[in-house]
């Protein structure tokens, strides 16, 4: 099956060369799929996907299954469009993506846990014209209306952001891929799947995601890379009785900053450093801490190879940046925003601020908070609470201010502390050091604090959790 495909082409070699070696294992270490199996399975689905036209979006919602690499190749074979779906979002939000997407198809996993099924659509015959440029592959993200679109990416840019990846990180093929993260999303499609088909990184396949479970088949897999989240660095660092990991070499930390605490808890606990990974959808990668410093919070190190980051305003402590690279996606769909992304280059909504040889996320320009006219930056709060002895973790959020406030917003914050922190004492020590109008109205004391299934945390979401309305008894 050749192809003038650049990620096929990568396939091809790929195959080629390991045709007969595991290339997807179960935590036990049996071996689900070698490399050679996968084209088999292509070839054998090419078949089956012979109903749908060229340039079909596909939708693809099966987890974190052994069949996704043999799924993606048969359809860049036959020209659809790969649409990942998360399998924990609701029917609501799975429609609203189908539709808006103009999906003919969906392939979902089954309970028997036999091999996914393919189910034709009605919107089976309403085939996008996709004009210069055809996507290979649909990234679902959210707008600021939080209305589903999505970014299109070609072959060649998920290739390059592989090829940005494997080099910058150091992966090779003589490494074992950790796959707990979805594949389905951003961060679990380029680290663990492109580099699979591209580069022949063999991967492990998880879909336990408790942390005691993780830790243990890391242990029993023999993994050698980990992308993972701080939601599971920080539970790692809290458990008692943890294996031993000789085999794990690189701990890679992605989704949400890094605190530094749990940078320095873990690194005592396994002698593991965390390498920060810093990326968006539209781009793939943008920075990594080579060195697993971790000086500060939100710290992300330097540039990836093959990226170029443009300061917006080079003047300024912190501010938005433009990023370009072969790997930035084309656009978004169904309706561009030529001002976000186009021509190559991604303007993310985080603020940057130089640091050393290496950048620092300090906030978000949708994360401003807006008191009286006056602009809070939530990062500020933040490390002014870290400060107090005892907190582990702060994140700060805009609340609406109530009823007749004219769009006004009070400052808020969730805190994670040891024994004897009050919120009395927290908001004394915040007015002693922030001013009157950076000082949050109420400080929630949380034992951990709320993330997506990508270990993200919304400040959008905790604003709803912790209105104003609301008594503390809602906490989490």
């Amino acid at each position: 099956m050749k192809s003038s495909d650049h990620l096929l082409e990568a396939w091809e070699k790929t195959v080629a060369r390991k045709c007969d070696t595991p290339a997807i294992l179960a935590t036990s270490g049996e071996v689900r799929r070698t490399f050679g199996d996968i084209e088999r399975d292509a070839r054998k689905l090419l078949q089956r996907l012979d109903v749908l036209a060229e340039g079909s979006v596909f939708a693809v919602q099966i987890g974190n299954h052994e069949d996704w690499a043999s799924i993606l190749i048969a359809c860049l074979h036959k020209h659809l469009v790969v649409l990942p779906l998360e399998q924990s979002i609701s029917q609501q939000q799975r429609d609203a993506a189908l539709q808006v997407c103009s999906a003919s198809a969906v392939v979902s996993a089954v309970p028997s846990g036999n091999s996914p099924e393919i189910f034709r659509l009605r919107t089976a015959d309403a085939t996008v014209d996709w004009r210069e440029n055809p996507p290979n592959l649909l990234k679902l993200t959210s707008g600021t209306t939080a209305t589903p679109r999505a970014i299109r990416f070609r072959s060649e840019q998920l290739l390059a952001d592989c090829n940005q990846i494997c080099e910058t990180m150091g992966i090779t093929d003589d490494d074992l891929n950790f796959g707990v993260i979805p594949i389905s999303h951003s961060y679990g499609f380029s680290n663990l799947l492109t580099p699979l088909i591209a580069r022949g990184v063999p991967m492990v396949i998880s879909r336990d995601r408790t942390p005691r479970a993780i830790l243990a088949d890391l242990a029993r897999s023999r993994a050698t890379v980990f992308p993972g989240m701080p939601v599971f660095y920080q539970a790692f660092c809290e458990m008692e009785h943890v294996p031993a990991l000789p085999k794990l070499r690189l701990c890679i930390s992605a989704g949400a900053p890094l605190p530094t605490e749990i940078a320095k808890r873990f690194h005592e606990k396994f002698n593991l450093p965390i390498h920060s990974f810093y990326g968006a959808s539209e781009c793939g990668g943008i920075c990594y801490d080579r060195d697993a410093i971790n000086p500060s919070e939100g710290f992300v190190g330097g540039l990836m190879k093959g990226v170029n980051l443009e300061m917006v305003d080079p003047n300024a402590s912190a501010t938005q940046v433009r990023v370009s690279s072969p790997a930035v996606g084309d656009g978004y769909f169904p309706e561009p925003d030529k001002e976000k992304l186009d021509a190559g280059i991604f303007a993310p909504d985080d603020l940057l601020a130089r640091k050393g040889s290496g950048f620092k996320i300090v906030g978000r320009i949708s994360d401003v908070i807006n008191v009286a006219g006056k602009k809070v930056n939530p990062a500020e709060v933040e490390a002014h609470l870290l400060r107090f002895t005892g907190v582990r973790q702060a994140i700060a959020f805009g609340r609406p201010a109530g009823a007749g406030a004219l769009r006004n917003e009070e400052v808020s914050a969730c805190v994670v502390a040891g024994p004897g922190v009050s919120e009395t004492d927290l908001l004394q020590f915040c007015r002693s050091g922030l001013s009157t109008w950076q000082v949050p109205k109420q400080i929630f004391i949380v034992e951990t604090i709320p993330t997506n299934e990508r270990g993200k945390i919304s400040r959008r979401e905790l604003s709803r959790r912790f209105r104003t309305d609301r008594q503390p008894s809602s906490m989490p």
